[in-house]
């Protein structure tokens, strides 16, 4: 029986079981074959392929990248034209833009990469509708941008589980998991929280099926299976996002109002044909990217406050030299920082100091 029908019967016996208490143990088991069988399978795939994957080629630039996920035909295209400088071919009918188009958005100092992916349809995670390729995309992203239109409010629950296929979570920290093998002992789970979703039990047989038979596991948060496999596999991408909802020029007040307050996430009502909270649009997308302003001052020079390097919140020092040279950290010797950062102006810091907005930073170099 080879991967494809073994994931099959998987995927089988999980739809027809029982979700209750006496069912958890083996659900778990099941989930933790079926995860890494389908990591297999997009390994064998991947290897088939010659090793670039099923991916769009796609350069990452500016300072942050957002993508733009959505149903065919909810304006993407209109909506990237009006905020970057790119020239999308618009029309008002499916699949419209076949390829990744990339723009950016210049705002309040920062430059933002803006990828318009085409239109995603159910089962683009299995590679409908080039659907894999465009998902993949997504994993380098900064910011998931949600494009929805008021005729299909709905079409995010689709689009989320698209995307939880090919390891993205969405709007998820990372769980609190630590997991170190050791050579003997069994499996050792110490928990820092009472467990509510899952049994010790089942967090051992888990760990069995991906060869983990001696280890210690240190759980800091409450989890379920699913979050345990995400820890085991390690290919998973946590990318937070924004909703909107477009073209609410086509129907009346009312009627968005209802639409708005029967979903359970907040979603910002826009129209890209008629410029409607464009302006709005861009700033709640500037203050979800968390982007923070380094001042820099050369070594007896002036502050240059004209030009902010934008950096991204809880950035290090050596996260900017990263940004500015890549020699840089190699002829670092010590920074100083003057603002909220450190407890006095021109206090010297190394690398692993994290910046705050409008810290104010000189470079001293091993040559100085």
């Amino acid at each position: 029986m080879g991967i494809p029908e073994k994931i099959k019967q998987i995927e089988e016996e999980i739809a027809r079981t029982q979700i209750n208490k006496a069912t958890e143990r083996h659900l778990g088991i099941l989930k933790a074959r079926l995860a890494k069988l389908r990591r297999e399978l997009e390994d064998n795939q991947t290897k088939g392929s010659g090793g670039g994957g099923d991916g769009y080629a796609v350069r990452k630039g500016g300072d942050a990248t957002v993508v733009f996920i959505g149903l065919p035909s909810v304006g993407k295209s209109t909506l990237l034209n009006k905020i970057t400088n790119a020239k999308s071919k618009i029309g008002a009918y499916d699949f419209t833009t076949l390829t990744v188009i990339p723009g950016v958005m210049e705002y309040r100092g920062a430059k933002i990469q803006i990828l318009d992916l085409p239109g995603i349809i159910a089962g683009a995670s299995q590679g409908k509708g080039l659907g894999k390729r465009v998902l993949s995309v997504a994993r380098s992203a900064d910011l998931i941008l949600f494009v929805l239109d008021v005729f299909h409010p709905e079409a995010k629950t689709l689009l989320l589980n698209e995307l939880k296929e090919i390891g993205i979570r969405v709007d998820e920290k990372p769980p609190n998991i630590v997991i170190e093998k050791t050579s003997t002992g069994g499996v050792s789970v110490i928990t820092q929280v009472p467990l509510t979703k899952i049994r010790k039990d089942t967090i051992r047989d888990i760990l069995s099926v991906y060869g983990y038979h001696n280890a210690r596991v240190m759980i800091r948060e409450d989890i379920t299976d699913e979050q345990l496999i995400d820890v085991l596999l390690g290919n998973r991408k946590y990318v937070p996002s924004l909703a909107v909802l477009n073209k609410i020029d086509m129907i009346e007040f009312e009627n968005l109002r209802k639409i708005r307050e029967s979903l359970d996430y907040y979603v910002l009502p826009i129209s890209a044909e008629s410029n409607r909270n464009i302006d709005e649009f861009m700033e709640q997308l500037y203050q979800k990217l968390e982007f923070i302003r380094i001042y820099m001052r050369p070594k007896g020079g002036e502050t240059d406050y004209k030009e902010p390097l934008i950096i991204r919140a809880g950035s290090t020092v050596g996260n900017v030299c990263d940004v500015l040279h890549r020699g840089l950290r190699e002829q670092f010797k010590y920074a100083q920082v003057w603002g909220k950062s450190v407890r006095f102006g021109g206090q010297k810091v190394g690398l692993q100091h994290k910046l705050l907005d409008e810290d104010v930073l000189t470079f001293v170099s091993k040559q100085n």
